[in-house]
């Protein structure tokens, strides 16, 4: 039998519900209702619901069917009109069979439990003191190694180990089998503090146009909360914020797909399933806001490398450890690196949190169709995201508007992630001004002469011609020369020998001067004589001095780069 497609609204007095099945006979369906189960048979369709309010057969039920669409649609009154029916969109739930009744203690629930919100989460129930004893036995250090438990609700173990190849590209923790709780936590915090790049971090916070654009974009579940916080000023009521949230077709064939069943958790374990919960929506938050709800290849890694729960398998004991240890985790890995996207994030899961079990189901399951289509991601489907898609179905929403009350007096700091960003913040400022103040006080000289050339100035030459030697000084006196003077001494420049220019029958040894020159470098103006002279020189006579074993060969070589021919000596 296949399970159809199917949809159900409400309104005052009628359920409806709405059965998709194409190539199907009008002529053979049956139809099936009776307080809280409903069935739907046609061939080869077949449909059973469980739903979370009572119909009652009075005779003013309607059905119709549309060839054309191949759509069933049923109107089944309330037994109760004016009833709300909770829970409507949560198909996995509602496919789920009426619970059985027995008087033997639940061990293991095969089954799954009626749509209501009860459950043996709240751990109401009178202890059984008549539950079966077994002998203690002392467990040797490998069998105490091998209890380590991770997954959703810490109910799993010996995974990894059987998948250590595929999961080494998908976690962090290497050996969670034999690692216990504390530990993961000690290496979590030692790999955050390696990881942690202060340039990266500094790049983000003075440059942070891409981040104010990324903090500006609305989500889905802005406008949704928008619309929540409206309603609530008009009702004063908390009702029910279901209707604010839509299921596309792929969500709810997603939804169709879950095998539903219940989950036996104490209350340690309940209560770390609503801790991993907050991680895991804080890492898809920040990735919706910063792909702007359009998920790339890289969606899968950043939602599980921001998320401890999934990359380190990590247990938590309040809800502030869990805040800042995200903001840690945003300050060390992702592209975007900045508090504000922290504080952001966090902002959008307690809005997700209070518009209820619709919207963080709608979270968890995009969260589920990213991990399905990365290899290997798809094995943290298995180990957390489609239990918690089938567990949040029937999870209670008082708790989980307790759980948003309690995130949202959270209050995080820079000071709390221990990362010493304003002290690196406040060195990094401190730089900046003693920078800016540096670059005023180099600009100074060249104010007081705003008739000079745009060479350095005398200060900047004397700096410069005492740290360098005596090849810098020859190109800071090219420098202040025109070009034509340049292209005549650069190849003498570049063969290091000693220009002796003849004036008057006097020879001045350019090189032997650089160190008068250097330390008190005329102007521009006061150059213009001797160049003159030096290029009236240079049309009769010009002698350079060289090594001895050096062959004449060479000089020409040179001189010939130039364009010009030059006389042997």
């Amino acid at each position: 039998m296949l399970t159809p497609a199917f949809d159900l609204s409400q309104d005052h007095d009628f359920l409806t519900v709405c059965i998709r099945v194409p190539y199907a006979r009008a002529s053979e369906f049956d139809v099936y209702f009776e307080g809280v189960d409903f069935r739907f048979y046609a061939k080869p369709y077949f449909l059973r619901l469980t739903l979370p309010g009572r119909i009652v057969e009075n005779g003013s039920e309607r059905g119709s069917y549309d060839v054309d669409k191949g759509i069933f649609t049923i109107r089944l009154p309330k037994e109760t009109p004016g009833q709300n029916f909770e829970g409507l969109n949560m198909l996995t739930a509602l496919l789920a069979p009426k619970k059985s009744r027995s008087a033997k203690p639940l061990v293991e629930e095969i089954g799954t439990s009626e749509i209501s919100e009860e459950g043996v989460e709240d751990g109401d129930e009178e202890f059984d003191w008549e539950i079966e004893q077994t002998p203690y036995e002392e467990l040797s250090e490998d069998a105490l190694n091998s209890h380590c438990h991770y997954g959703f609700g810490n109910l799993r173990s010996g995974v990894v180990q059987r998948l250590q190849d595929e999961l080494s590209e998908v976690i962090d923790i290497k050996n969670p089998d034999s690692t216990p709780a504390a530990e993961r936590r000690q290496r979590r915090l030692a790999a955050e503090l390696a990881k942690f790049d202060p340039d990266h971090y500094l790049a983000d916070f003075f440059e942070d146009e891409a981040v104010e654009q990324i903090l500006k974009y609305t989500p889905w579940w802005c406008d949704a909360h928008t619309q929540m916080m409206a309603s609530l000023g008009k009702s004063q009521e908390q009702g029910d914020h279901a209707a604010l949230v839509s299921f596309s077709e792929d969500e709810k064939y997603q939804l169709r797909k879950f095998v539903n069943k219940s989950y036996l958790l104490d209350k340690r374990a309940h209560r770390q399933v609503y801790y991993s919960l907050i991680d895991i929506l804080l890492a898809y938050c920040y990735e919706t806001r910063v792909t702007e709800g359009e998920q790339n290849v890289e969606s899968a890694w950043t939602i599980r490398k921001l998320s401890p729960t999934l990359c380190w398998f990590e247990t938590w004991n309040n809800v502030h450890e869990i805040v800042v240890s995200f903001g840690r985790r945003v300050l060390c890995y992702p592209l975007y690196r900045h508090f504000k996207l922290v504080i952001k994030t966090y902002r959008d899961t307690v809005k997700i949190l209070q518009l209820g079990k619709s919207a963080v189901l709608k979270c968890l399951l995009d969260i589920h169709k990213i991990f399905q289509e990365n290899d290997p991601a798809y094995i943290l489907n298995d180990l957390y995201i489609s239990d918690y898609c089938v567990w949040i179905q029937k999870a209670r929403s008082k708790k989980l508007t307790a759980l948003a009350e309690a995130l949202k007096e959270v209050s995080l700091t820079k000071a709390q992630l221990g990362l010493e960003l304003e002290e690196l913040e406040s060195a990094a400022l401190l730089v900046q001004e003693e920078e800016a103040m540096g670059k005023v006080a180099q600009g100074k000289p060249t104010q007081q002469m705003p008739n000079s050339s745009p060479e350095p100035s005398d200060s900047d030459s004397t700096t410069s011609s005492d740290s360098e030697g005596s090849t810098t000084q020859h190109e800071e006196l090219v420098g202040t020369q025109p070009a034509s003077d340049k292209s005549l001494l650069d190849p003498f420049l570049e063969e290091r020998s000693a220009l002796l220019i003849r004036d008057g029958g006097v020879c001045r040894d350019v090189d032997s001067e650089g160190s008068g020159i250097s330390q008190k470098q005329p102007q521009a103006s006061a150059w213009a004589p001797l160049i003159q002279e030096v290029n009236d020189q240079l049309q009769t006579t010009l002698q350079v001095s060289v090594p001895i074993d050096t062959e004449a060969g060479s000089h020409s070589s040179t001189q010939d780069t130039d364009g010009e021919q030059m006389p042997h000596n």
